[in-house]
């Protein structure tokens, strides 16, 4: 096969760069399955591990279909340092890298999608797009890990004593209550002439309808007639 045009030569690249990030992750898969003792650990770190290997596969026969010649040897593969502290801080750490790891594959993978749909090649286009789906899977399930794992480390290295939550004085429950407190006084200042002015609004209403109903009363009431007046004489 022909040496590589500009176009293939940069996809390579980009491809030889993800398969570092699987190589990187296979490698500490395998350290991370011997040191497993649970065998549900075991077992979900085995599936990603088969998982890693058919990415490192695919990527493998992409880069020598597109003529990439050497770049598989040449690929150095990076080790994360070990973490220190107790078994389930050493777990977190791990974790944590898995996860920043993870999150390092997307955007390679990201970019080596955009880059191969820009150019027409659809075929890598379509491989990085599918691993990308696969670890992005991967860092949503490690999100729980760590929080599930950060809640662990807290229980073995806080005492329960220093974990209670204690209340402040000043937090903003108090100074809410406090704030209303204050507020109330001034509030019901305000309210007071208010209701005594509508008080007094209705007694001069009462005592102005009163002369008002009286003449109304001596218009309604019928004069006696001249004859009954008469006999009472």
């Amino acid at each position: 096969m022909s040496d590589p045009n500009e176009r293939d030569s940069k996809l390579v690249q980009y491809l030889n760069e993800a398969y570092a990030k699987e190589r990187e992750l296979e490698s500490a898969l395998v350290e991370q399955i011997e040191a497993a003792a649970k065998a549900v650990q075991k077992k979900r770190l085995k599936k990603l591990a088969k998982e890693t290997k058919a990415h490192v596969k695919t990527l493998e026969r992409r880069i020598k279909k597109l003529g990439g010649k050497g770049a598989l040897a040449d690929v150095p593969v990076k080790k994360r340092p070990a973490v220190k502290g107790g078994e389930q801080e050493k777990k977190l750490g791990a974790a944590t890298n898995q996860y920043v790891g993870a999150h390092e594959k997307i955007s390679t993978y990201l970019r080596l999608e955009t880059f191969a749909t820009k150019v027409g090649d659809g075929e890598t286009a379509k491989i990085a797009r599918d691993i990308r789906r696969d670890v992005e899977r991967m860092a949503k399930s490690l999100e729980g890990q760590i929080k599930s794992l950060a809640n662990a480390v807290a229980i073995e290295v806080v005492p329960a004593s220093l974990r209670r939550s204690k209340s402040k004085p000043n937090s903003r429950r108090g100074a809410a209550k406090k704030a209303a407190a204050a507020k109330a006084p001034k509030a019901a200042a305000k309210s007071a002439p208010a209701s005594k002015a509508k008080k007094s609004a209705k007694k001069a209403s009462a005592k102005s309808s009163k002369p008002k109903a009286a003449s109304k009363a001596k218009r309604t009431a019928k004069p006696k007639s001249g004859k009954k007046a008469a006999a009472g004489k």
